[in-house]
């Protein structure tokens, strides 16, 4: 053995080295990239795919009309289930469950305070929601409202709306409503006046016409105009929002327009815009006129009113179709009289 030529090791290594480049970074790389496959595969087959989903199909197969979800979203439950559930036994008591679901628990003590009128007016709007519009309430089965959809606890519910218009005080008309990011708008420059139009004012929902050229003047000679056509998209994106769901839950993505090609949920949701209409206009606007100053609207001093979100809050059914009226009948009729302390 020649030690003399192996105690200089570094040195004729390093001159060889010099001599004869290899890659040694590409093979360390690529190991590496198929070893971190490995364990990923192992990690899918051991704890499941976090990302897997779940289709819900909306219209007839092969058309794309379905809504996907990721299964991890739909197997977490609404918050508002388990607080109902704390709630516990009311013994049947509906005054006592009301206190309860709204978070007031003096809520009729006092029959000269606002809570009291409001209240009474509260439980004649949820028994004619259960008798008149079961066709939406009742859409999948028996589910029903009570004051919990909406208030969840608090006096005051989530996903209220006041009129927040005009959002560019500069401006007059059309530009006075629109170009401005706001939570009416979904966060979009679209007009903020939708719910108020829609849902309020009972406005026609449409959109510009099909034909590039059409007699007569838009918005007036009985075909909506674009100023309609964007109103029409900033309601469509709350609805979205609300629900949870996208355009094909209710539409034909080829036939956005036409009412033959739509789906189930679309005929449910219109119901559900017609009942928001009566329940703003009927009892929400009314009942304004007993609540204090700091229950109206911050800029124009308007009642607080409802929309799908009050109800869905991000689900396509409230409380994820969780039966509430089962057991309390003295709210599915307006036939029954709730005698108030």
């Amino acid at each position: 053995m020649d030690f003399e030529k192996l105690i200089k090791f570094p040195e004729w290594f390093g001159e060889w080295n010099k001599k004869n480049p290899t890659d040694i970074y590409g093979p360390v790389i690529v190991m590496g990239a198929l070893g971190t496959a490995v364990i990923a595969v192992i990690a899918l087959f051991a704890f499941g795919q976090p990302f897997a989903t779940d289709s819900l199909q909306t219209g007839p197969r092969g058309i794309g009309m379905s809504v996907t979800e990721f299964k991890s979203d739909l197997a977490k439950p609404d918050p508002g289930i388990a607080a109902l559930e704390e709630i516990g036994d009311l013994d049947g008591d509906l005054i006592k469950a009301m206190q309860a679901w709204t978070g007031i628990p003096d809520l009729f003590e006092n029959v000269d305070s606002y809570q009291y009128g409001v209240g009474a007016m509260m439980i004649a709007m949820t028994q004619n929601i259960n008798e008149n519009w079961a066709g939406h309430v009742y859409a999948n089965g028996e589910v029903g409202v009570t004051c919990y959809t909406c208030h969840r606890g608090q006096p005051v519910p989530s996903e209220i709306w006041f009129s927040i218009v005009p959002v560019n005080e500069r401006m007059d008309g059309w530009a006075a409503i629109q170009n401005r990011a706001t939570s009416l708008s979904q966060s979009t420059s679209l007009p903020s006046d939708a719910l108020e139009s829609y849902l309020l004012d009972d406005q026609t929902i449409g959109v510009h016409d099909l034909e590039s050229r059409v007699a007569g003047i838009p918005g007036q000679d009985d075909y909506p105009g674009i100023q309609h056509a964007e109103r029409t998209y900033s309601l469509m994106n709350y609805f979205a929002n609300s629900l949870g769901v996208n355009c094909v839950f209710c539409h034909n993505s080829r036939a956005f327009y036409d009412a033959g090609q739509v789906t189930p949920q679309w005929a449910t949701a219109s119901l559900g815009i017609l009942m928001v209409q009566e329940l703003n206009n009927d009892y929400i606007v009314p009942a304004g006129a007993l609540l204090p100053e700091e229950r109206l609207g911050p800029r124009n001093g308007d009642e607080p009113k409802v929309a799908c979100k009050t109800c869905h809050k991000g689900y396509q059914q409230p409380l994820q179709g969780t039966n509430v009226i089962g057991d309390w009948t003295q709210l599915q009729s307006t036939d029954e009289v709730v005698e108030l302390p």
